[in-house]
């Protein structure tokens, strides 16, 4: 052969052609269906009991091989919801959907069916091989993890079972392996491996391969996957399947993909594109089959087709020697020649987006097969493989392969419902199909189901219709009863058997392997006579010669016959030169010549007669048994029933009998019940048999039972109680033969130990379930039970089936009924009193009792040992009998009380109805009185609201005033703001907010918390290591990379810090920030740690502490670890969507603070958030335009606002602000290094906070403002860049602190305790004026500022709280991690879940990036914007609590500024987090990939060795108590973990250890 196995796919075009063709008239046959009653998805066969597994909508389906119903499994429907995360106990608007089949595997391993369909986000179960109704397995409370198929109707799902090897322990079990198509709702993994146990972490069903590459979320909707079909051949497992090439061309086109199956991360996954027909003319795959091909097929494969046809289907062939070929080309050209074959590109990298970076570079690996590959490869178009196709009319949809007499026949199933047979040897050279025959009886306009399989045998196929299911043979030869029309059919599978004169297949024919024994075309022909000798009958001659070529030996044991025109036979013989030699008939017989005719010529025909002894006679008894007239005799040389004249060697005796099953196999001590004995050669009359024995007990024959040779039955008799119980059956026959049994029969009583119940009615009626050991001793019919004198008919139920006699029970009780007194009578119906007796319970239950009121039945809902009580009806019955229902009076009906067989007529009821009173009266006397209280309610009621309105109406004066005052400052103040808001706005969309890079990010999220801010080693990234001792350290920091990348050492390290005392929360927070930025190569393994610490964690909190505080404060190292997760996993969504309004926010509270009085020394100002830097004064002040020139910015001005009450700080900060807007803070100019100048004329003056002009008040001294100097608006003050520049003289700086030290500062307001001490001295009304004003009285500028920033507010939290937009993956997979922790621990409530989510994500990153936005932006925070900032964040996280809020008078103004909101923003956050359960899980795989991204992109920018550095700092700290931890751990110790450290140590710390 060519190959070894090849791939055969049917093909179809992209837009389908209505074609006619006409079709041959078949003769119908037999055939077995089955039918569903809704639309079957898959069909699988078990190999080992060739049983038919059925997956339908809403059903599973176990059928026999004749497809006979043997259990049935309802799949569905279900209530479910595309939304819905399971269970679905938890969803919300869940319907009644259908649950498609998806996925239908038959694991005989472990004789379980899977089953995969469309609900519950394709969650599977496992089945019984043996009886589908029993479940095996089924959960769906494991999460996202478990989640195999698609809930998508159109998506495919493939599998195929696997080994999966685990090297590291040698050990290996059963997986599947799953190829899905993309589904909207569906999980991106592309494929992925199953497991079918509980094993290790995992759980069954989960995906325990997380392969980066082929399960990134961007490419599966962009590539479209459309699985066929997955199968393994040496090692492999195989995908076949269509999609697009780069999502920017809808065309499809057909790949198979590869993977190792040894390879356990999908490294080795490498696909190749299958090209079928000239130009890729057919590009989509419907279906495949995979089979060895017959010799003419893979000789054939070889040749070139021709290339042309007009049809809409195509058969393409693929050996797959010649795909692995193929496939093996593109890895090397990938890792040896840059991706190129013949100078040309041939590698193509269809899941990663920078595609230029690979196979770029050779890789020294000898053998790639199956090693680590860059990336998933694909073939380009122009090296893909292409097939040799056979071109077929029709939209194909099925295709199966058989190989007969070394013919390669394919059964191809269409969308009309036909099935055709094609050669593809001989159709592929042609170009187009040639169908030589359809199978007969199918339902025209059905599609054919994909499902086109053989029985084990290979004689029958299975097809699949949408409803339908049948078993049609593989071909139909029998129904040729010609050579001529047998050869014509060029069928491979039907032939002429020439010495049978029958239409077979070659294994049917006896005489096929002989010469001319059996003619298939083409190329033979049917048996003729070529010619005769004499050729005229003679009246001379005696014997005629017959030439007939293809005639094939006759042998001795042969028959020939000649006859001539039907009137005279004779014996013919065979010549040694193969001619026939038949006897002539006598001259007289021979009729007269016609007139005008010289001679008579004769037809001869060649009869040849057979007979086959061997058909049911099996054994000799049954071939001596046979007729005479047979010549039928055992042949002892072949031990089988042929003709005497085949057999030299016949046997005149036949063997020994063999026994091969007794019935029963167990009998009772005393005998006397019947046992049959089945087996062959048991004699051939009932003559024959001459003993039995039955464990070695003579057993007596009944010859009115017995069969020929195959059945015996016999009485056993009576055991002694001295032999042994058990032991074989022996059966002696005529000749002395004897037969002994493998199998024993074993004497035994039954043993009944209990029965239920133990009391009945004397009537009888009564069911009894009788228990106990050994009752299935004897048959049905030897079970004899009575119930003391009384026979018990044992009856079909299988309780009752049994097989033993009992002691009868003893009926204690009996059952006297009394009739009742008489009806209890009330309007519209009847409630009887309860019928009254005795023994009523002892004897039944309420179930088995009955009661009949007329003809209906009435419920007995309760019995008593003296009372029945009955629910009766509630409509009037009719009467029993037909005198009662003939009788139209209302007379009283018999009450029919029934204890089994017993019946007791206990009473008569009767309906009857009360008067009713006349609802006009019952009005009269219910609405009056009513309206009445009504009336005097509403007169009280409107006496006291009309006093309480002239209140109510004063009140609303007052605060609508204040109201209309507060709307009016709002409206304007929001104006101005939106007006000024414009620049930032701008700046904005053109991309001007400073964000930071992720370095410096990270770096003031982890380390500007610090205890050294800015200065920490993290941040300046300075070590302090000798140059001679540098690469010493550096390799040690590797090694302790390494050390730290051992899961075992790492958890030891954190818990044998956390266990020390000293070792404080600020301690923690830095050790996880230091390890953060170490493991940040490996954002995947920092996960797996964080995980496992987390969930030590919860388990702490669940069990001793209460759970609502876990994750609340940063008492733990793995609370830190999670801030700076989330703090990773969000910068590039805060870059992308919440950052704008962020940095919108903090620019419209910037702006609004500083366009009022701002108090330079308390921090306080007019317009803020926050109460307690509410200004309390009303401080007078101007707005100024002040044109401002910059020194060496170049001669334009810039027009800065500020306030003539201004500090000159202040001022000098809105004049960098203004001028240097575009530029990041870090790049400004500070304020201490510019000067000021003011040129109200040709002079200037330096104008600064402190100088010897500054206003005394007492011991404080006013610091001076722009009012000080007189500066007016037409004047210019200047900023200039520098004091060096300017040249200008500044005070000394001794003389200068020398002026100031003793003096006491302030701006626009004086300290309380000055102004007490003044009011105190001074008590005329100017001074009293000078006192400080109520505070209160300015909290109305508190709302002012809030409505005006109102709705950048609520743009922030939109932007974070819309689970309608791009919902980062990380805080979906955390949020699902939490919920699937809750469900395992019953004392975790969904309050407490919310508590958690808000502790992970508002609390411990929103809050902490609001309230710093100098950590994402390079700008400056001022304490004034950072105290408004921090009611924004409050209200944030109140908005995240559970707990309602209970506002007073003594509540904080902070609280009450943002009360009216907060139910709103709770809405927001209840959604948000009900919108993320129910998106589409993020898979471990999922979000491993986006970190690995985030890994590779942002690691090498890090200081990763300092962070290492820093961390052995600890380690040597702790040393001794991290190496005995070590010690203690056996797995530590197998690692050798403990001498790593060591080492590490001694080149770190430069000293010798004892190692």
């Amino acid at each position: 052969m060519a190959s070894r196995l090849s791939l055969l796919l049917p093909f179809l075009l992209p837009i389908c052609l209505s074609l006619s063709r006409g079709e041959e008239e078949l003769q119908k046959i037999p055939q077995l269906s089955f039918t569903t009653e809704t639309p079957i998805n898959n069909v699988v066969q078990d190999p080992g009991s060739g049983r038919i597994y059925l997956g339908a909508v809403n059903a599973i389906f176990q059928l026999g091989p004749a497809l006979n119903q043997e259990a049935r499994a309802e799949t569905g429907p279900k209530l479910d919801s595309r939304t819905c995360t399971p269970p679905p106990s938890a969803c919300q608007d869940t319907k009644l959907m259908p649950n498609l089949n998806k996925l239908l595997l038959v694991h005989p391993a472990n004789g379980s069916l899977i089953v995969c369909g469309s609900r519950y986000k394709g969650i599977c179960s496992l089945l019984n091989l043996t009886n589908v109704e029993q479940q095996l397995y089924y959960s769906d409370s494991k999460g996202e993890r478990t989640y195999v198929a698609s809930i998508e109707d159109n998506v495919n799902v493939v599998g195929v079972m696997s080994t999966y090897h685990l090297r590291d322990i040698q050990d290996e079990f059963s997986v599947f392996v799953v190829g899905k198509g993309y589904g909207r709702m569906d999980s991106t993994k592309l494929i992925s491996t199953r497991i079918l146990e509980d094993r290790r972490e995992w759980v069954v069903f989960e995906s325990i391969v997380e392969a980066s590459a082929v399960q990134t979320a961007p490419f599966a909707p962009k590539h479209q996957h459309d699985f066929r079909h997955a199968f393994k051949d040496d090692g492999f497992v195989y995908f076949l399947f269509s999609r697009t090439r780069d999502g920017t061309d809808n065309k499809n086109l057909t790949y198979v993909s590869r993977i190792c199956e040894s390879d356990n991360n999908y490294y080795s996954h490498t696909e190749l594109m299958l090209s079928c027909g000239p130009g890729n003319r057919y590009n989509k795959v419907q279906a495949a089959y995979v089979a060895i091909p017959g010799k003419e097929l893979a000789q054939s494969l070889t040749d070139s087709p021709e290339e042309d046809g007009d049809s809409n289907s195509a058969l393409c062939m693929y050996p797959l020697k010649a795909i692995n070929e193929r496939l093996e080309d593109i890895i090397n050209a990938c890792y040896f020649d840059m991706g190129s074959i013949g100078g040309k590109p041939a590698v193509d990298i269809p899941y990663f987006s920078k595609r230029d970076e690979f196979c770029k570079t050779p890789i020294a690996v000898s053998a790639p097969l199956c090693h680590f590959l860059p990336s998933p490869l694909a073939s380009k178009p122009e090296f893909g493989l292409k097939g040799q196709h056979v071109e077929v009319r029709g939209l194909l949809t099925a295709v199966a392969i058989a190989v007969e007499n070394d013919h390669t026949i394919a059964f191809l199933g269409n969308d009309q419902g036909e099935v055709s047979k094609v050669r593809p040897q001989s159709a592929h050279l042609k170009g187009t199909s040639e169908i030589f025959g359809k199978i007969p009886g199918l339902t025209a306009g059905e599609r054919v189901n994909k499902n086109l399989f053989f029985d084990h045998g290979e004689d029958y196929l299975y097809i699949t219709t949408e409803k339908k299911v049948r078993l049609v043979p593989v071909q139909t030869c029998n129904l040729k009863t010609d050579c001529k029309s047998c050869i014509d059919l060029k069928d491979p599978y039907c032939g002429w058997c020439v010495l049978e004169g029958r239409c077979t297949r070659r294994s049917e024919c006896r005489r096929a392997e002989e010469k001319n024994g059996w003619l298939w075309s083409p190329g033979r022909e049917c048996v003729k006579i070529l010619s005769f000798s004499p050729p005229n009958l003679s009246c001379h001659k005696t014997q005629q010669v017959i030439n007939i070529p293809s005639l094939p030996t006759i042998s001795a044991a042969d028959r020939l016959r000649c006859v001539f025109q039907e009137d005279f036979r004779s014996k013919g013989s065979m010549s040694g030169t193969g001619q026939v030699i038949c006897n002539l008939p006598n001259p007289a017989h021979i009729p007269a010549t016609p007139e005008g005719q010289g001679e008579l010529l004769l037809t001869t025909t060649l009869l040849v007669t057979l007979y086959n002894c061997s058909n049911g006679r099996q054994d000799c008894s049954l071939c001596k048994n046979s007729d005479p007239k047979y010549s039928c005799l055992w042949c002892g040389h072949t031990k089988s029933c042929v003709y005497n004249q085949l057999c030299d060697h016949a046997s005149q005796q036949c063997p020994d009998p063999l026994i091969t099953d007794i019935i029963p196999r167990y009998g009772p001590m005393l005998g006397g019940i019947s046992v049959t004995i089945l087996g062959s050669n048991l004699g051939i009359q009932q003559a024959d048999i001459k003993r039995i024995s039955v464990a070695g007990v003579p057993c007596i024959h009944q010859p009115d039972k017995y069969s020929v040779s195959t059945s015996v039955v016999c009485e056993i008799g009576r055991l002694d109680p001295e032999k042994t119980s058990s032991g074989p059956v022996e059966v002696e026959v005529e000749g002395g033969k004897r037969g002994t049994s493998t199998l024993e029969f074993t004497y035994r009583d039954p043993i009944p130990q209990e029965f239920n119940p133990s009391r009945g009615p004397k009537a009888g009626g009564t069911l009894i379930t009788i228990k106990g050991m050994a009752l299935d001793t004897g048959s049905q019919a030897d079970v004899h039970i009575t119930v003391g004198t009384v026979e018990c008919v044992v009856g079909e139920n299988p309780r009752l089936i049994l097989r033993n006699k009992i002691s009868p029970p003893v009926w204690r009780y009996s059952v006297s009924i009394t009739t009742a007194t008489g009806p209890h009578r009330e309007r519209g119906h009847i409630s009887p009193p309860p019928p009254q007796g005795q023994g009523f319970s002892k004897a039944m239950t309420s179930k088995e009792a009955q009661a009949y009121l007329g003809d209906v039945p009435c419920l007995v809902n309760t019995l008593q040992d003296d009372k029945l009580f009955l629910d009766p009806p509630s409509t009037q019955p009719r009467a029993r009998s037909k005198r009662h229902r003939r009788d139209t009076r209302s007379e009283p009906l018999d009450l029919l009380i029934m204890f089994g067989k017993g019946e007791w007529v206990v009473g008569s009821v009767q309906y009857e109805r009360k008067y009713e009173v006349p609802l006009p009266i019952i009005i009269s006397a219910v609405i009056v009185p009513m309206l009445l209280i009504i009336g005097v309610s509403i007169f009280c009621y409107r006496r006291k609201s009309e006093q309480a309105e002239r209140e109510y109406e004063k009140v609303k004066h007052q605060l609508e005033n204040l109201e209309e005052s507060v709307r009016d400052r709002c409206k304007k103040e929001f104006t101005d703001l939106m007006i000024e808001m414009e620049d930032h706005t701008n700046d904005v969309s053109e991309g001007r907010m400073p964000f930071l890079d992720y370095k410096t990010y990270t770096d003031r999220v982890f380390f500007l918390p610090s205890k050294d801010g800015a200065n920490d080693v993290m941040i300046t990234g300075k070590l302090d290591i000798p140059e001679a001792r540098r690469a010493t350290v550096t390799q040690a920091l590797n090694q302790f990379s390494n050390l730290l990348n051992s899961k075992t050492f790492l958890i030891t390290f954190i818990h044998t810090l956390e266990g020390r005392p000293e070792f404080n929360a600020r301690a923690k927070v830095y050790f996880a920030s230091l390890l953060t930025v170490a493991l940040h190569g490996k954002l995947e393994y920092y996960t797996d740690i964080m995980r496992s610490l987390l969930l030590d964690l919860m388990e702490s909190y669940v069990h001793s502490k209460n759970p609502k505080l876990m994750l609340r404060r940063s008492e733990t190292v793995v609370e830190r670890m999670l801030c700076n997760w989330m703090s990773i996993c969000l910068y590039q969504f805060l870059r992308d969507s919440a950052g704008e309004p962020l940095y919108k926010l903090f620019r419209a509270i910037k702006h609004q603070i500083e366009k009022g009085p701002v108090d330079a020394k308390l921090k306080k100002a007019k317009y803020t958030l926050n109460d307690t830097r509410l200004l309390g004064d009303d401080v007078e002040y101007c707005v100024l335009v002040r044109h401002v020139l910059v020194q060496s910015e170049g001669p334009d001005v810039t027009p800065v606002k500020v306030l003539n009450c201004d500090t000159i700080s202040q001022v000098k900060e809105k004049i960098i602000e203004q001028v240097y807007r575009n530029q990041p803070y870090t790049l400004r100019p500070k304020v201490d290094s510019v000067t000021l100048e003011w040129r109200p004329g040709s002079t200037g003056q330096i104008l600064s906070d402190l100088d010897l002009t500054s206003q005394k008040e007492g011991r404080w001294k006013r610091i001076n403002t722009l009012a000080h100097y007189n500066v007016s608006t037409s004047a210019r003050p200047v900023r200039s860049q520098s004091l060096q520049k300017l040249k200008l003289r500044r005070p000394t700086p001794g003389a200068g602190n020398a002026l100031l030290e003793d003096d006491k500062v302030f701006h626009l307001v004086r300290p309380m305790e000055e102004l007490d001490e003044i009011k105190s001295k001074r008590g005329s009304l100017k001074d009293k004026s000078m006192t400080k004003a109520i505070t209160e009285i300015y909290l109305t500028r508190l709302l002012s500022v809030k409505g005006t920033l109102q709705q950048f507010v609520d743009d922030f939290f939109r932007s974070v709280l819309c689970s309608g937009a791009v919902v980062p993956p990380a805080i979906k997979y955390f949020f699902d991690f939490l919920d699937e922790q809750a469900l395992k621990h019953d004392n975790v409530d969904e309050e407490t879940v919310h508590i958690w989510k808000t502790n992970s994500l508002p609390l411990r990153f929103w809050v902490n990036i609001l309230k710093n936005p100098h950590f994402i932006f390079d700008v400056h925070v001022s304490e004034m914007v950072d105290s408004s900032l921090s009611v924004v964040a409050q209200t944030f996280m109140d908005a995240c609590t559970k707990s309602e809020h209970k506002l007073s008078r003594d509540s904080p103004s902070n609280k009450l500024l943002y009360a009216k909101e907060i139910s709103t923003y709770k809405k927001m956050v209840d959604d948000y987090y009900k919108g993320i359960r129910q998106m589409v899980s993020v898979s471990d795989q999922d979000m491993n990939t986006h970190l690995a991204e985030v890994s590779r992109t942002h690691t090498d920018k890090l200081n990763t060795e300092v962070a290492l550095h820093q961390l052995y700092q600890y380690a040597s700290k702790y040393y001794d108590l991290i190496i005995a931890a070590l010690e203690d751990d056996p797995v530590a110790q197998s690692k050798h973990l403990t001498l790593r450290l060591q080492q590490i140590a001694a080149a770190l710390e430069h000293k010798s250890t004892d190692l």
